[in-house]
């Protein structure tokens, strides 16, 4: 298994995600896409059809189970290619520290890599029909955003591509999912609460996009420096044991 420093930055990446500014402002317009209910209907401000509530949690559930495949694969091909290319680890650990380290500063606004800047969104004319329909829009999201939460989701992957077995890889993006599918789904059950989160955060993207990226500068440095464990022993003792 990941250790559990791996899997504490793995969730706080995949919240982090949620919260970027390319992702948040459109939470609302993908509940209400998957669901086919209007945000006023979620809000409870105007007739709903019977069950509005179940399908709208439903459908969010499949869009997280969607877009959580994806990343879940990514993980295992990135662990797999990391045990394929082991006998390589020392300069592998000094090139992705270093890809870390500069996807740290992108994000830190230091400078802006174009290739990350661009947004892919997956466009589609209809309503997906059901929980099915939700899974194929949650796949389209994972690959269409990709670019977009790269730096997080990237520094998540290369810190997979360095673990023993493919289980831990899907192990840690499996908890880098759940980072960002719980919120989304809290978002479903409660649109509401969710705007007046939304409004405050936004007040504070500057601040968030540097406490990220000065996250994945601390990473690369340890992992390209080899003490991503070390960190790991010095807090032992202050995590839970299971």
């Amino acid at each position: 298994m990941p250790d559990q420093v791996s899997l504490i930055a793995a969730l706080v990446g995949g919240f982090l995600s949620f919260i970027s500014p390319c992702v948040l402002p459109l939470i609302p317009g993908y509940v209400s896409f998957v669901s086919g209910a209007t945000l006023e209907e979620m809000r409870g401000e105007a007739p709903a059809s019977g069950g509005t509530r179940q399908r709208v949690l439903l459908t969010s559930l499949a869009f997280v189970i969607g877009f959580s495949l994806v990343f879940v694969a990514l993980g295992a091909t990135a662990s797999a290619l990391g045990q394929f290319l082991s006998s390589k680890q020392s300069l592998l650990e000094k090139i992705a520290g270093v890809i870390v380290v500069v996807l740290g500063l992108h994000t830190m606004g230091a400078f802006r890599i174009a290739l990350l800047e661009t947004e892919k969104r997956v466009q589609t004319q209809r309503k997906p029909a059901g929980p099915l329909g939700a899974v194929v829009v949650g796949i389209a999201f994972a690959f269409g955003w990709t670019p977009c939460i790269s730096p997080i989701l990237g520094s998540i992957l290369l810190v997979a591509s360095g673990k023993e077995t493919v289980l831990e890889g899907v192990t840690l993006l499996s908890v880098y999912s759940m980072g960002l599918g719980i919120p989304f789904l809290l978002t479903a059950v409660a649109i509401d609460r969710f705007f007046a989160f939304s409004k405050r955060i936004r007040k504070h993207y500057h601040a968030i996009e540097l406490v990220s990226g000065g996250m994945l500068v601390v990473l690369g440095v340890l992992i390209f420096s080899g003490q991503l464990t070390a960190i790991n022993r010095f807090l032992q003792p202050y995590l839970p044991a299971y």
